[in-house]
């Protein structure tokens, strides 16, 4: 039975913790490589769905600084596939009017996956419609201390004033400038953590953990986790 959601109530912005490939591929009896090649094609997917119910923003959490822990083999397999699923989705972000942003740390990502996720956002800057955002090679920490420490240079420059930084500008400092928090976070594979993702942009964000893997997520799981949150009263500090 298909859902029916409430299209005045859609959140503006939803945050997703791509979590389970690695287990999916073993259950499976699959290599971790099978598990990560499922789940960029769960991108593609969410991303149409996400477009199609009229969210403005998506943010995926692809790659965190603690993921270089990770084996060699792996870790570059995950460049290769990023370079390739931005290769091959280049045409369709743009014929859907799809922007693309990327959050994180450039250093160590490779050259040439750096240089694809640049000329991504160059060549998609103008769209106008769906913002997909990818976190790669983030961390919240390490975002909130690379916040502080532009704050602190420009004070020190006396371009900013101590006692005038507020929550507002504070947020001009991080890597999501100009981009809302998120309305709603999806973890999957059940896991029930935020696991150093957003951590300043999430403060007021509904959360759902869904127990099934993200290469099982399919639109009626994002449908449904999108229904819990139409169902939920967001109070933001109030009675």
């Amino acid at each position: 039975m298909a859902l029916v959601l409430d299209k005045e109530h859609i959140p503006r912005h939803i945050a997703i913790i791509m979590d389970g490939n690695g287990r999916w591929a073993k259950e499976k009896r699959l290599a971790r490589t099978e598990g990560h090649r499922e789940g960029m094609k769960r991108v593609e997917e969410i991303v149409d769905a996400a477009d199609a119910l009229g969210v403005r923003y998506v943010t995926f959490f692809a790659f965190s600084t603690e993921n270089w822990r990770r084996s060699k083999t792996e870790t570059a397999m995950l460049m290769r596939f990023l370079d390739i699923f931005l290769q091959c989705n280049l045409k369709r972000l743009i014929k859907n009017n799809i922007r693309f942003l990327a959050i994180g740390r450039k250093e160590p990502i490779p050259e040439y996956a750096w240089k694809r996720l640049i000329a991504t956002q160059a060549q998609t800057k103008e769209n106008s419609g769906l913002t997909l955002i990818l976190a790669f090679n983030y961390g919240s920490r390490q975002e909130i201390a690379d916040a502080a420490r532009k704050i602190a240079e420009e004070a020190l420059a006396g371009r900013l004033v101590p006692g005038d930084i507020n929550e507002e500008n504070f947020g001009e400092f991080l890597y999501t400038k100009g981009i809302p928090d998120p309305d709603l976070l999806i973890r999957t594979s059940g896991e029930v953590r935020i696991s150093n993702f957003l951590l300043w942009q999430l403060s007021y964000a509904e959360l759902c953990f869904p127990k099934v893997y993200w290469p099982e997520f399919k639109r009626q799981n994002f449908e449904e986790a999108i229904s819990e949150y139409q169902r939920r009263t967001r109070r933001f500090g109030a009675v």
